[in-house]
């Protein structure tokens, strides 16, 4: 059974060969992490990591039972109560439940363990696989997001109230 994991050092292995084995699957939905992402893919972790320690972010895998990683997902810009949700998963478990049941635990450890009280979400126009995991999970539509939200392609931003369960 996958565990939903708080992001360590040593999940990097993993972490870096779900990202090279899924790159071109995730740059169907998104822009290009590019080149430099995995060349630098050390010093990223590192300041992921920190961001973590500092409280302003929150980063999670989804570990198979044989430590592959299955999925990230990630609440950025804690502050006041309110995070932006990202997520990506891999190919091979897309399509099963694995990002919805996935975003609803971390809906509940978003406010358990972070004290977050709403969640957002921007997802690309082109993207229905992600507005159904988003509204399977309790979020809805708040409104447009910019090309710069959502890797450079236009789409809609989502909201979950999580005092509402």
């Amino acid at each position: 059974m996958p565990k939903l994991q708080r992001l360590h050092p040593g999940h990097a292995p993993a972490v870096l060969a779900f990202e090279l084995a899924n790159r071109s699957y995730f740059a169907a939905f998104v822009s290009d992490r590019g080149d430099e992402f995995f060349d630098q893919f050390t010093d990223r972790l590192s300041a992921l990591l920190a961001e973590q320690e500092a409280g302003i972010g929150a980063f999670y895998v989804l570990v198979a039972e044989d430590g592959s990683v299955l999925g990230r997902f990630n609440l950025v810009g804690i502050e006041d109560g309110t995070a932006e949700l990202g997520y990506r998963v891999a190919q091979h478990v897309a399509g099963r439940g694995v990002a919805t049941a996935t975003v609803r635990e971390l809906c509940g450890l978003a406010a358990a363990r972070h004290g977050l009280r709403t969640l957002r979400a921007a997802t690309a126009r082109e993207n229905a696989a992600s507005q159904k995991v988003l509204t399977r999970a309790g979020f809805v539509p708040v409104g447009p997001a910019a090309p710069a939200d959502v890797g450079g392609k236009p789409g809609a931003w989502y909201q979950r109230d999580l005092a509402a369960g």
